[in-house]
């Protein structure tokens, strides 16, 4: 990576790199350094106690077929589970669906919403970037020259916590949300005591609605609080008109998919 500086990417899964290089969209890029036998970014590893670390170039498929993980991380399961088709989902990793920093990427509001955090390592040593913090616009990310995402670590699950990732597309043939919806939550005694909310598609990033999430604390667990969270997301949006769906649309839609996951999330909740 040192040596070809901007003219080498690396190699997951390739579901995004791959159709980039060939649309001619990278035409600096003539390296391709395949990186999918590296032990590190090929963990998955799930401590009840610790929470569940998920290498870089994992695939989707072995994410979602881990009893323990699907268990313990529904809300990941929803993103991971519908990225493509079975033959995507073979390869695509949501280290990949990182990097590539897409607005409408799915797993990255899922990611967000579970407070993940990404390890990075490179020539001056290792860092964590919290998963809000990766994307910094379309297709660009934090990471500088030299440096790779090795993984990506979620804390353990809480009681009475719960999370939900839910998105809308136009059809079924275009695979790629007009907006979607992360969320998560944690309940003691009917209420809720700690939320988070993330978007899809509707910012030049996936968005994190920090205020949405706080507006929800000490709230009761209801769907007039659900409500008052749902608006403040629908507000934060900053969505554009295209083939795919006008700004009122898109907007409109922010509300009814928060409402909705955190009314799953916290059903969910209440049977941890």
């Amino acid at each position: 990576m040192a040596q070809h500086g901007d003219r080498v990417r690396m190699l997951a899964g390739g579901t995004d790199l791959l159709v980039q290089l060939r649309s001619g969209a990278l035409d600096n890029v003539n390296v391709v350094l395949d990186i999918k036998t590296i032990p590190e970014l090929n963990e998955v590893a799930y401590d009840p106690g610790d929470g569940l670390t998920l290498g870089a170039a994992v695939p989707c498929y072995k994410i979602y077929n881990n009893r323990e993980v699907a268990q313990a991380y529904p809300g990941l399961i929803d993103a991971a589970s519908i990225i493509g088709g079975t033959q995507i989902q073979g390869r695509a990793s949501l280290g990949g669906n990182l990097c590539n920093a897409a607005p409408s990427g799915d797993s990255i509001p899922a990611m967000i919403a579970l407070g993940g955090v990404a390890n990075v390592a490179g020539p001056h040593g290792e860092r964590t970037v919290p998963v809000e913090e990766f994307c910094t616009g379309p297709g660009r990310n934090v990471l500088q020259q030299g440096e790779m995402l090795v993984s990506i670590h979620f804390p353990a699950p809480e009681a009475r916590s719960g999370a939900r990732y839910i998105r809308f597309i136009p059809r079924n043939e275009m695979d790629i949300a007009v907006a979607g919806a992360g969320v998560s939550v944690v309940l003691e005694n009917g209420t809720i005591t700690s939320a988070r909310v993330s978007l899809a598609s509707v910012a030049p990033t996936p968005l994190f609605v920090r205020e949405a999430g706080a507006a929800l604390v000490g709230k009761p667990a209801t769907e007039e609080s659900v409500k008052i969270a749902s608006e403040i997301a629908r507000e934060a949006a900053t969505p554009i008109t295209d083939m795919r769906g006008t700004t009122e649309y898109r907007k409109h839609l922010c509300e009814v998919l928060t409402r909705r996951a955190l009314l799953t999330a916290i059903e969910r909740a209440k049977e941890n």
